[in-house]
């Protein structure tokens, strides 16, 4: 598959009469955001705001982040099975509102939503404070259960996103991004003498809150399936969890993976660039075993030499993780593991909860135990009410002046396992 990416550079973002992109400047309509959110009966009301970088502005508590695109050549729309119809996408052309994005946030959820600061040292932290984000900030139904407010917020942000693409599918893009992943045979044949590489994508797939979608189906009733790699930039892989906001992939992360960018980076060059084996993140030993052992199979049918494996989320799927590696290992391929680490706030405990002489190539994206001071802000978008109660605060997290002293974790994509401005995984 060949993709063409489109990119729009979106240097500012302001309120207008018209929802549109004129000379970098994403201008929208507020009014036509609130009547596209509250077509949905669950949602009672929401409130539609701007964060520049650089501004005193918390976003909190954040559930997804979402870059607009849209298609504008190929088989499909953006975000299939969910907002388009179920198509095979990932070819043609895709334009890019790049240095825009969407962030959902409002009422807590699973205890899990996280903070995005605009600027101080938790902006250092987050990819988000160097972006201009239009910020929903939902309120649910009266009685609207967890997961039912999960799925309104969900679907409001990728709608608003997809309208907002849509603002780009005549405009002309600032820069031309390519990317092709070729047949296996033709693929193989075309670099016979580079080593094989491919990318074992593991997916948050635990259930109560803890759901990732791959072409609308719930990714915990799959097994382990082979993907282009340009099939994730159209929206094929979509973020539904609340998991620990730090190593949390959002539907933004999915679109803008990093490590399929490095690996696109050095196909031809260093190495053959295969594929993408999707797997997930199972809570019963026998789902673990079954798709641990789909992933290595498939590995070894590539005929791969090495494979790069990501985590999302700590804990359980750690188990995942490192039956991946060591079943892959087994097979006579190399593997680089992907993780963050919870080592406690000294950073002496155990950083994994389970480990093998075979995962002896880590990449880590840090300590998401350490603690941090964020200074207060003059802008709250959403609300302060759950500081306390989020993954990485607790009982006095939020002073009296608004600053807040808690784990990292709970600043949206601090430490996550896919490798935002950290050591790339290809270098092993």
């Amino acid at each position: 598959m060949r993709l063409e990416l489109g990119k729009i550079k979106i240097s500012d973002i302001q309120f207008g009469e018209t929802t549109k992109v004129e000379s970098g400047v994403l201008f929208v309509n507020k009014d036509e955001i609130v009547n596209l959110v509250l077509e949905d009966e669950h949602i009672k009301s929401v409130e539609v705001d701007i964060a520049k970088p650089g501004e005193e502005t918390r976003i909190t508590p954040v559930k997804d982040v979402i870059e607009p695109r849209v298609k504008v050549e190929g088989n499909g729309e953006i975000f299939p099975g969910v907002i388009s119809k179920v198509d095979t996408v990932g070819s043609g052309r895709t334009h890019v509102l790049e240095g825009a994005a969407i962030v959902t946030c409002g009422k807590i959820v699973g205890f899990q939503e996280g903070i995005i600061d605009m600027s101080g040292i938790g902006a250092e932290y987050t990819p988000f404070s160097k972006l201009n984000n239009l910020c929903l900030v939902i309120e649910p139904a009266d009685g609207l259960k967890q997961h039912e407010y999960e799925h309104a917020a969900r679907m409001a942000g990728l709608k608003v996103a997809t309208f907002i693409g849509k603002t780009g599918k005549d405009v002309t893009p600032n820069e031309v991004e390519v990317y092709e992943t070729k047949p296996i045979m033709e693929a193989v044949n075309e670099y016979p003498d580079l080593p094989k590489v491919g990318y074992v994508y593991m997916l948050q797939t635990q259930g109560l809150l803890h759901d990732t979608y791959v072409y609308g189906v719930d990714a915990k009733k799959i097994v382990p399936t082979i993907l282009y790699p340009t099939e994730i930039m159209d929206g094929a892989i979509l973020s539904g969890n609340c998991v620990s906001a730090c190593d949390k992939n959002t539907t933004y992360h999915h679109l803008n993976n990093p490590i399929i960018k490095d690996l696109y980076a050095k196909h031809g060059k260093e190495f053959n660039f295969v594929g993408i084996i999707a797997t997930n993140e199972n809570v019963y030993l026998a789902d673990k075993e079954r798709s641990s052992n789909w992933t290595a199979k498939l590995c070894k049918y590539l005929g791969l030499d090495g494979v790069i494996v990501s985590q999302e989320g700590f804990g359980n799927p750690d188990t995942d993780l490192i039956m991946n590696c060591k079943k892959i290992e087994t097979e006579g391929i190399k593997t680089v593991i992907v993780t963050d680490e919870y080592a406690g706030r000294n950073g002496a405990s155990q950083s994994l909860a389970d480990a093998d002489p075979k995962a002896d190539a880590v990449v880590t994206g840090g300590n998401a135990n350490e603690v941090i001071t964020l200074p207060p802000m003059k802008k709250i978008i959403g609300m302060l009410d759950y500081t306390d109660k989020i993954a990485g605060g607790f009982d006095g997290s939020l002073s009296e002046d608004g600053s807040i002293t808690a784990e990292i974790q709970v600043i949206t994509g601090a430490t996550n396992e896919l490798g935002f401005n950290k050591l790339s995984a290809t270098e092993y």
